[in-house]
């Protein structure tokens, strides 16, 4: 029995040969350019069986020489790749490159400013087709005075001095999300925010509240107050366990501005002999798994991470006509059982 082709040694008219279509046509097909020839899903079918039997493998070098494309993305974070929830950021970015025949390069500064200018430098040496800037939490930035000169887009972070396109959750509608599961269920009195963004220039937290109180004046009524602590389990139990040690009244509901928030006032909850939604409702942010975990699952406003990361990409590689400079993703409520009808609370 002889032996099958030696992997990667084909060439593209043994491909052509083996499908039965010119090399024009298998061209098109491998280099992801099939729509422009409006080839048949067939054939398109029948050529990459054909690429896989053989063993073809694409001389990226060389398409690089012609199309002056590297089919890379440059990708500069600064914790993102490390944090097992915002890392879904990276993968629908990920997913999305490998739709359009891209592929990511990923590199993380971990806050370091003078890291970030060689990575900066070393993705741009390796004429990458351009470069997601990248931050784990939404805020305000100022980029790299290289980075103006690349085509770039941004994700998860907003740069006020410059125009480039950029790709955010939607916080202030996420705000009003969370606002009006309260205020559907009738609770429109006796109902505080928990949380403080304490990151520097952060605009996650800023855009929740005002969308919170926006939804609340929409209606005629008033948060009753805010009680500011770090996004942490240990420091909102702390804080939220001496307000209520002090306060003349529970509140009749919490809105949370995560969901680690929200886990440390349950506990803090059940320590002062209060339940979650019999006593006090509670809504919060993010969809995370431990939002999940919470008994009752809390109700969560989510960040849409892995389309943020897939709409960032698209947006960099194909951009749509009319597409507006900052495009703000919606955050979907995941719906769960800690809020209760104002009627079967008091």
């Amino acid at each position: 029995m002889s032996p099958g082709p030696r992997r990667g040694a084909a060439t593209l008219s043994q491909v052509a040969v083996r499908a039965g279509v010119s090399s024009t046509t298998a061209s098109y097909i491998l280099n992801g350019r099939s729509g422009e020839m409006r080839i048949a899903e067939s054939t398109q079918l029948r050529v990459r069986e054909a690429a896989q039997a053989l063993g073809y493998r694409p001389n990226r070098a060389a398409q690089s020489l012609r199309t002056a494309t590297t089919k890379t993305i440059g990708v500069i974070s600064d914790h993102v790749a490390s944090g097992a929830f915002a890392s879904a950021m990276l993968s629908g970015a990920g997913e999305a490159a490998r739709e359009l025949d891209h592929y990511l390069l990923i590199g993380e500064t971990e806050g370091d400013p003078d890291l970030e200018s060689r990575l900066v430098e070393e993705l741009i040496g390796r004429q990458v087709d351009g470069l997601l800037y990248v931050t784990l939490v939404a805020s305000e930035i100022t980029l790299p005075a290289s980075v103006h000169e690349q085509r770039v887009v941004l994700l998860n972070c907003h740069d006020p001095e410059s125009s480039l396109p950029t790709v955010l959750p939607a916080e202030f509608e996420g705000g009003r999300t969370a606002a009006r599961v309260l205020l559907d269920a009738g609770l429109r009195q006796g109902v505080h925010v928990v949380g403080h963004d304490p990151t520097p220039k952060a605009i996650a937290g800023p855009m929740r509240q005002q969308g919170i109180e926006a939804a609340f004046a929409e209606r005629g009524a008033a948060v009753a107050g805010h009680l500011r602590c770090d996004w942490k389990v240990p420091d909102a139990y702390a804080a939220v366990s001496a307000w209520l040690s002090a306060a003349a009244a529970p509140p009749s509901a919490l809105i949370c501005l995560n969901d680690r928030i929200a886990m440390g006032a349950y506990q803090a909850l059940a320590a002062h002999g209060l339940s979650v939604p019999g006593d006090v409702s509670v809504v919060s942010f993010d969809g995370s798994d431990l939002a999940t975990w919470l008994r009752p699952v809390v109700t969560s406003v989510a960040l849409p991470f892995k389309e943020l990361g897939a709409a960032a990409v698209r947006r960099l590689l194909a951009p749509q006509p009319g597409e507006p400079q900052v495009s703000r993703l919606p955050m979907p409520l995941a719906a769960g059982g800690s809020v209760a009808r104002q009627a079967e609370t008091r």
